[in-house]
């Protein structure tokens, strides 16, 4: 090759990647609207303190409505879209419709107030604003306050059929929780560290009966199940209770975001079985320990397992867009 050829063709290779986008760009950084909307956290936090302030419910809803829209097709806020025409959404899917609705008027609330400032008007995305809501619940409900990374464009799809497989279910052991946070990237510790999340967290009545009732041909209970705790379920979801009926996750410490979740754990007090196996299983019992032990260990762990889950399936450039309104498509 002649001197004058190699000299073009690393002229040609240079101006192909001047004309590439700027990939880092599309990455996550804290300070992704310190130019379009500065105020923007400020703004949704406020939003957040007075729903909490109105319901309790606030907190669990939003965090499990952040998580229930992360591992289906990435952190976008497809779970907040509705069905329409032919279209069954995410949210319909029936592993989602025991989503609380004050998760969803969490964010649509705080959408409203965002948009309410002209500068903000259309800049700031629903799936940034169900990531800042989520950091927020968790530290108004006395948990870590943490930098979140932003950036993220809203989800162009939302199908129910794509919730399939994707959800941990409460009657999962360890190997099954594992393969499923591996799917997202995210470890063992991760996961453990998430599952803390159900500490602030409810649930109905038929999701964890089947411990109570009717565990197994030889055992009516589920022998792992604390006695005294399971006598406790049995008197406030009786058989055949009524579906609507929810109660907490956490016995002892329901409305503070803290480490009692695993001190719940070692007692025989983990509800779902999915949550019992964490300390049931050797493999995973060592973590669950020493975070009962370390509050301070567990919320940095938690913290960097949540800025993970935040990282899943971000919808950047082409792939997604900001919603004038989260619940439907543009």
């Amino acid at each position: 090759m002649s001197r004058f050829s190699l000299v073009l063709a690393v002229w040609s290779i240079s101006l192909c990647f001047c004309l590439l986008p700027n990939l880092s760009s599309a990455r996550l950084q804290q300070n992704h609207y310190a130019k379009v909307c500065p105020n923007v956290e400020n703004i949704v936090r406020n939003v957040v303190r007075q729903k909490i302030q109105q319901t309790f419910v606030t907190i669990p809803a939003t965090l499990r409505l952040f998580f229930h829209d992360c591992f289906v097709q990435g952190c976008d806020a497809s779970v907040l879209i509705g069905s329409a025409g032919n279209n069954k959404a995410e949210k319909d899917h029936p592993d989602n419709l025991s989503l609380a609705g004050d998760g969803f008027d969490t964010v649509i609330r705080a959408k409203a107030a965002v948009d309410a400032i002209p500068r903000c008007r259309n800049k700031v995305s629903c799936a940034d604003i169900l990531a800042m809501a989520a950091r927020d619940v968790i530290a108004l409900s006395g948990g870590p306050s943490y930098a979140v990374e932003l950036g993220r464009l809203d989800g162009l799809s939302s199908t129910a059929a794509s919730v399939n497989g994707r959800l941990p279910q409460p009657f999962f052991n360890l190997n099954q929780l594992n393969a499923l946070f591996a799917a997202n990237g995210l470890s063992q510790a991760d996961m453990i560290a998430l599952s803390a999340a159900h500490t602030v967290g409810f649930s109905h009545c038929t999701r964890f009966s089947n411990r109570i009732y009717n565990f197994s041909p030889r055992k009516t209970v589920d022998p792992t199940l604390n006695k005294a705790y399971a006598a406790q379920l049995q008197s406030m979801c009786p058989r055949n209770v009524d579906p609507r009926i929810a109660i907490n996750m956490d016995p002892t410490t329901p409305r503070i975001f803290d480490n009692m979740y695993y001190k719940n754990l070692q007692q025989g007090k983990g509800l779902f079985t999915s949550d019992q196996v964490l300390f049931s299983d050797r493999r995973s019992r060592p973590l669950v320990n020493f975070w009962a032990s370390n509050s301070t260990a567990f919320q940095r762990a938690f913290v960097r397992a949540m800025t993970k889950l935040g990282r899943v399936g971000v919808k950047t450039r082409f792939k997604g867009n900001i919603r004038r309104n989260c619940a439907a498509f543009n």
